[in-house]
């Protein structure tokens, strides 16, 4: 089922006396998506993206545009005719329930041509369990189960409806780390195998990244870029983008671009082309250092992190808009590594340089000395 987003836009009314001007939740929000695909709504708290999925199931009323789902314009539609299954943030359970009764709650409901007998009923429960493979708690109550079993609970009570459309809502912030990647597994193989169109609000990026065959990226109502993940990491449009992306985040530095080379305070690190002399961020990604002892980027060794097959070398530069620079570079390359100064060679691919007013990305070659 393909969704269209046609200049969605939310407002909501001025509360009390003091503020007196009304919130835009959504602003102008227009993208389309494609039929099978589990897409990831991603952004910090309060950028919009729960609020556009409140408008998908039919909770809230767009103040202005429409929601498409193919042809069909189902913007007037209530919650219950839209053909949506909603998986919330808190599981929303009914305690007094067992497992396989909190499942068939949604069938119980029907009415006219789509009510179904209780055999048809078990049948579905039956193969909705099946598929988050929890067949075997159908007896237990919410209160006997993991959190993660919870929320197979609340994914098979919105499958067992047979949705055009899966909306979750930060469905694993509830969960510790190693229960969460579990979980967005199973998330990602019940959307493969269902190829129900799947919307998926987080603000965790690295969720978003590692199940979704897109990401939208949100900052106060507005949508920043729209791509496949490894795209948007490797091409933001913004200081913004550039900088929610990425796990240590973008170093970010202050810059400026003299006679076609970039500099960070006095190192002269990179050739630019096509960019007039000005004052600039500067965004690298951690494993864009490269260790060399002739390196262009002399930075204050602090501390060496080992963490595995990588290393994280801890520095700092007058440059740098954050106290510490994050660098991860291959464990064997700085088994040697010692003294108060460490320097780097810079890849031209992972520098990316950014508009001091709007932070908007200047296009432009950038190649090494």
């Amino acid at each position: 089922m393909e969704i269209v987003l046609s200049h969605l836009t939310k407002k909501f009314p001025a509360r009390g006396k003091k503020n007196q001007k009304e919130v835009t939740a959504v602003n102008d929000v227009d993208f389309v998506i494609p039929d099978g695909k589990l897409v990831g709504l991603l952004g910090p708290s309060g950028c919009g993206k729960s609020t556009t999925l409140h408008l998908l199931c039919g909770l809230q009323k767009p103040t202005e545009g429409q929601i498409l789902f193919g042809k069909e314009d189902v913007t007037p539609l209530p919650p219950e005719k839209r053909g949506v299954g909603m998986v919330f943030q808190n599981y929303a359970l009914y305690p007094h329930l067992n497992v396989e009764q909190n499942i068939r709650f949604p069938l119980e409901n029907l009415k006219g041509a789509e009510k179904l007998s209780k055999e048809q009923m078990r049948e579905r429960v039956l193969e909705a369990a099946g598929l988050v493979q929890i067949t075997e708690l159908l007896d237990r109550k919410p209160a006997e189960l993991s959190g993660g079993q919870q929320q197979r609970v609340a994914i098979a009570r919105a499958l067992v409806k047979l949705p055009r459309v899966l909306l979750l809502d930060e469905p694993l912030s509830n969960l510790d780390a190693r229960l969460r990647l579990q979980t967005r597994e199973e998330i990602r193989r019940i959307q493969t195998k269902t190829a129900i169109t799947t919307i998926f609000v987080t603000h965790d990026q690295e969720e978003a990244m590692s199940i979704s065959d897109l990401i939208v990226v949100m900052k106060d109502g507005v949508i920043q870029q729209t791509g496949k993940p490894q795209e948007v990491y490797d091409d933001p449009s913004n200081l913004f983008v550039a900088s929610f992306l990425g796990t240590p985040p973008i170093n970010l530095f202050e810059g400026r671009v003299q006679d076609g080379r970039l500099l960070l305070d006095k190192d002269a690190v990179l050739q630019v082309k096509g960019v007039p002399d000005q004052a600039v961020h500067v965004g690298i990604r951690p494993e864009g250092f490269l260790l060399q002892k002739d390196g262009s980027l002399s930075c204050a060794f602090v501390r060496r992190e080992v963490m595995g097959r990588d290393v994280s070398i801890v520095s700092t530069h007058p440059a740098s808009q954050a106290p510490s620079i994050r660098s991860i570079v291959d464990a064997e390359s700085c088994q040697n590594l010692s003294g108060e100064t460490v320097r780097f060679a810079l890849h031209p691919r992972k520098v990316f340089l950014f508009d001091k007013t709007t932070g908007a990305r200047i296009p432009c070659e950038i190649k090494e000395r």
